[in-house]
């Protein structure tokens, strides 16, 4: 079997010595306007003695936000003596998408969320994901990636894991999610799980969760408070930031098969009948989407396939074929 390459990728501050240090993750990259430029990934490492590792990521797509402005600022706040263990802070994943405001790479078009395990010598994207791969989920006990909706959905602010065939491990996952304290808990099922790094981090047996804190390309007070809070209380639970875990009231959410998503077969106007958060019963009407390409035609109806809620939906006015314009959380 062949040797992986050396990752080109070099960390500009250590790992393992005690204190807060703030630097980059630099990623060597030669294009027109720099002939030996590099891509810098901001990163933040703070130790203190011997316990868990947390990492801690946002930007994984880059135009999600609440998971950037939660990290940028504990990344300016942690201090040394707050820690029992490491913090790992990574506000902007893939950053060339973050500082383009695009869910994929510009250099690239590389969406990060598919790349893993990545590659030592492929795109600058996968290059990116293979250096999360062998050297910072290795050292990881427990990762929390943020995500949002981007420009194109809309959820319910919810914290979620994934149903794991290592019921240990799903336990471990599930309890962090409690504790992050969001207004909504997912048991999350994936409709293309391959190539995520949320795979990629459950291979290795982590602990793992994520987020859908709203969307629309953009944060809101209550989105970015709900990351503030929720990482400050994953860390608390971890047992790596000192404290006590704020207690806050979480609705559980499934779902549990294909029939939670609603895609669009035909593009049009989108005429949403129900909003976030709102109760559904199968056969309800979800939205209608109306044809634009002349009029008196009938608009296409969506019914939901299951009781629930609306947990998120398309953004944007126009919709495409194939777009996801709902999807259906199960309450418990």
């Amino acid at each position: 079997m062949a040797t992986l390459r050396q990752s080109p990728i070099a960390a500009t501050i250590a790992f393992d010595e005690d204190g807060v240090r703030h630097g980059f993750l630099r990623l060597p990259y030669s294009r027109d306007d720099s002939a030996w430029g590099s891509v810098m990934i901001p990163i933040t490492v703070a130790k203190n003695g011997e316990g868990p590792t947390a990492l801690l990521t946002g930007g994984n797509h880059g135009d999600e936000y609440e998971g950037p402005i939660a990290l940028f600022d504990l990344a300016r706040s942690l201090k040394t003596e707050d820690v029992s263990g490491r913090v790992i802070i990574i506000p902007a994943m893939n950053y060339p998408a973050f500082r383009a405001g695009t869910r994929t790479s510009p250099i690239d078009k590389g969406n990060l969320n598919r790349a893993f395990p990545g590659s030592p010598d492929g795109t600058v994207t996968q290059k990116i994901a293979d250096y999360f791969q062998r050297t910072l989920l290795p050292m990881a006990d427990i990762v929390l990636d943020f995500h949002s909706g981007g420009r194109t959905l809309d959820f319910v602010p919810f914290a979620a894991a994934h149903i794991l065939s290592d019921k240990n491990q799903e336990a471990a996952s599930f309890a962090a999610v409690a504790a992050f304290g969001a207004p909504f808990s997912m048991r999350m099922l994936e409709i293309d799980a391959i190539g995520m790094y949320d795979t990629a981090a459950e291979e290795m047996g982590k602990v793992f969760m994520t987020t859908e804190l709203g969307g629309g390309g953009t944060a809101t007070a209550l989105t970015a408070g709900i990351a503030k809070r929720g990482v400050a209380n994953v860390l608390r639970h971890a047992g790596i930031l000192h404290g006590t875990v704020e207690a806050a009231e979480t609705r559980w959410l499934n779902m549990p098969s294909g029939e939670c998503f609603t895609f669009a077969e035909d593009e049009g106007l989108i005429e949403p009948l129900v909003d976030l958060g709102q109760p559904l019963r199968r056969g309800d009407v979800l939205a209608r989407v109306h044809p634009v390409s002349h009029t008196g035609a009938e608009p296409i109806v969506f019914q939901t396939k299951l009781d629930g809620i609306l947990a998120a939906r398309h953004f944007p006015g126009l919709v495409k074929a194939g777009d996801c314009i709902a999807v259906v959380g199960v309450t418990e």
